[in-house]
């Protein structure tokens, strides 16, 4: 063990703050951080960015199973879609040059930051939801009871369009670390007409689980790796591990704080920063 990462874990406490308040996936901030500040290549990094976001998500996932708002027969179904193309992506990942993933997850940052700067206004996400009500008042096909004794009825809309985005999504999880969670909060919400605290519970489930069967294919390859590949990332996860479980408990409190509109569009800002900063290393 070495401590010579000893300063990404204030950096993973910020990380994992921002993203449980934002419900952005750790990896989005971790990979660009490991190949533009660290200096690790892109695999090695988008790998371990993975790595870390497992243990951030977990305090996510098992808040919103406490409140009784994740939808399991539509996270399974998405999940049956998400797991093998989560694979492929990690395969791919290796098969592609060091100049290729860059230019993807800098465009993925770049649709990011785009999905952020036109977020649906909070008054537009209760009509959304209100438009759900009335839809599917009668025979829905599903109804939560929520912890607070609230019941959640809706019926979900456009399956295969669902699973082929959560597909999709979950592909660019393998091979970049980001993209299952944006797509998910879109199509569930305004396509598959599901809630919005059920989708934003359902989408970090099916997120977080995905995310752990890509982590463990990247963490099969370092181990094949082995030698300085195999610690490097050992080094770094040792801190980062730490940093997000304790930030993750930071973000409930800041989301309270900061109005999330505000918040989006400031990360949508951050993000195109961050896209043109990994763009422009591969051009310089």
């Amino acid at each position: 063990m070495s401590f010579e990462y000893w300063y990404v874990f204030p950096v993973s406490v910020l990380f994992a703050t921002v993203e449980m308040a934002s419900g952005v996936g750790g990896a989005t901030f971790f990979s660009p951080f490991f190949m533009l500040g660290l200096g690790l290549s892109p695999e090695i990094a988008i790998g371990t960015g993975l790595i870390t976001e497992v243990f951030g998500f977990a305090s996510g996932v098992y808040a919103y199973a406490h409140k009784k708002l994740n939808d399991y027969k539509l996270g399974f179904s998405l999940l049956a879609a998400t797991i093998p193309m989560a694979f492929i992506g990690t395969w791919a990942s290796a098969q592609v040059s060091a100049e290729i993933l860059k230019t993807i997850l800098g465009m993925g940052l770049f649709a990011i930051a785009a999905s952020f700067l036109r977020t649906p206004e909070p008054k537009e996400v209760k009509q959304i939801d209100r438009n759900i009500e009335l839809e599917f008042s009668e025979n829905p096909e599903t109804c939560l009871v929520t912890r607070s004794n609230e019941k959640i009825c809706y019926t979900v809309c456009n399956r295969s369009v669902g699973r082929l985005f959560a597909g999709l999504g979950s592909l660019f999880v393998g091979m970049i670390s980001t993209g299952l969670g944006e797509v998910n909060g879109y199509f569930l919400l305004q396509r598959c007409r599901v809630p919005s605290a059920v989708s934003v519970a359902t989408s970090v489930f099916v997120v977080a689980v995905t995310a752990l069967f890509a982590s463990a294919g990247h963490f099969y390859k370092f181990v094949n790796y082995g030698g300085t590949t195999l610690q490097t990332v050992l080094n770094i996860v040792i801190f980062t591990v730490p940093g997000v479980i304790i930030g993750a408990q930071l973000g409930s409190f800041v989301s309270r704080k900061i109005p999330q509109t505000i918040f989006e569009r400031g990360l949508g800002i951050l993000f195109i920063l961050v896209a043109a900063l990994t763009l422009g290393e591969i051009i310089l």
